[in-house]
């Protein structure tokens, strides 16, 4: 089976088996209802499947719970940044606590992302 195949199938997997944060979130960002942008949920984006993906932001959005290998995320992010896309971190907890701010968040650094982009 190619790379290719296994991240698909991996991503797929990983969008059944969804966790309640990422259900939660997901409700939120998907068909364009935050700011008008796109969001992809799993996203293979070369060797690492993203939570949440939005291209025309460059913005990749992970949800964390305290099951996070730290080192494994910054050489992640790191891969990233040379890719010119910028991961924003939210604790699960925080949304649970604080969803209408996350959102607010997510959405500032995404306009952000795409002035930058744009301009």
């Amino acid at each position: 089976m190619a790379r290719r195949d296994l991240d698909t199938d991996n991503a797929k997997r990983l969008r059944r088996e969804s966790t309640p944060p990422e259900r939660v979130l997901w409700s939120r960002l998907r068909n364009r209802k935050l700011g008008g942008l796109k969001f992809r949920r799993q996203q293979s984006i070369g060797a690492y499947v993203a939570d949440f993906y939005c291209a025309e932001a460059k913005l990749v959005v992970e949800l964390d719970s305290g099951m996070h290998d730290r080192a494994r995320d910054e050489r992640r992010d790191a891969w990233m940044r040379g890719e010119e896309i910028e991961t924003f971190r939210v604790q699960a907890r925080e949304l649970r606590a604080n969803e209408e701010g996350v959102l607010n968040t997510i959405l500032r650094v995404a306009r952000e992302r795409v002035g930058k982009l744009d301009g």
